[in-house]
């Protein structure tokens, strides 16, 4: 596996070109006016694994997930998705994709029950009706109208509808906002039993702890370009960046910055004779790495 270089330092690892993918994007664009949404996406998802997509408001994630969903036309660029081009679909095809969209159409008048009945329809071989609104945590609501449903519900309510037709590749946009801590872990639990049977998918969220639970790989996207695509311990270079470490001698508390944390400890260690006060070892989140990534997309941008 190569390793190539863009914008700055951030690093994007690609896929084997034999790879089994569900989704391969190369040289993407799409504007609106003189705005580019989508500016040379390069992208891969491999088959049955979670890639989660960041980036900024304005990004491209949108942009770039309804060209692939097929509800967008490109201006320029390959794109496969399911061995298919999506702009050129059928109905079989999309049977094989479930979309959670951040905003779902209006079912409100029907209940749970009714609303995951008549997707169900849609589908020549969908799940278990009951056994999807289980699955969600909307037994005790199957009666209750959508528009009696607290957000958090309505959500679960959409993911259940996105899961109904059993799809091969499944969009998630956002799929836990509205969630409470417990609701969203429970969420999580979910994805990965989907993730168990097989099913590839592609989720967009600004949570970056659940990117970190729930992603084999994360792809950031900035400028409507990948700036940075890799497994979250690895991305823009996270495994082989300094960890801070701080301790206190005396009064004082001590930083020192190392990629050696192990060798650092040991020699603490020797000279206090034992235990190090106020040992803490800190290296760069998720979150740190992906806000460096997109600052310095934005500085280059500036500057050119």
């Amino acid at each position: 596996m190569t390793t190539t270089t863009t914008s700055g330092d951030a690093l994007v690892v690609p896929v084997p070109d034999d790879a089994d993918v569900a989704v391969r994007v190369r040289g993407l664009a799409k504007s609106y006016g003189e705005t580019r949404a989508c500016d040379g996406v390069d992208l891969d998802v491999v088959r049955g694994e979670v890639l989660a997509l960041l980036g900024p408001n304005g990004a491209g994630k949108t942009t770039t997930t309804e060209i692939l969903e097929g509800y967008r036309h490109r201006d320029a660029g390959e794109v496969s998705v399911l061995g298919q081009d999506p702009s050129h679909t059928d109905p079989l095809w999309r049977s094989r994709l479930g979309i959670v969209l951040q905003t779902a159409a209006d079912l409100g008048d029907l209940t749970v029950e009714e609303s995951v009945k008549h997707f169900a329809g849609y589908y020549p071989r969908p799940r278990d009706v009951d056994e999807v609104i289980d699955w969600v945590g909307l037994t005790e609501k199957r009666t209750t109208r959508g528009s009696n449903l607290s957000g958090g519900q309505r959500r679960r309510l959409d993911v259940a509808l996105g899961i109904i037709g059993r799809p091969e590749l499944l969009f998630l946009d956002e799929p836990t906002t509205g969630f409470d801590p417990e609701a969203r872990r429970e969420f999580w639990g979910l994805i990965a039993d989907l993730k168990g049977e097989g099913t590839t998918i592609l989720l967009t969220t600004h949570y970056l702890d659940e990117a970190e639970v729930l992603a084999d790989r994360v792809a950031v996207i900035a400028r409507g370009r990948v700036i940075a695509c890799d497994i979250p311990s690895r991305l823009g270079g996270r495994d082989e960046s300094h960890a801070t470490l701080t301790w206190k001698e005396g009064e004082e508390v001590r930083t020192e910055q190392t990629t050696e944390p192990t060798r650092v400890v040991g020699e603490l260690a020797a000279r206090f004779g034992g235990e190090v006060p106020g040992l803490a070892i800190h290296r760069p989140s998720l979150e740190d790495v992906y806000l460096s990534l997109i600052g310095h997309d934005n500085e280059d941008e500036d500057a050119s």
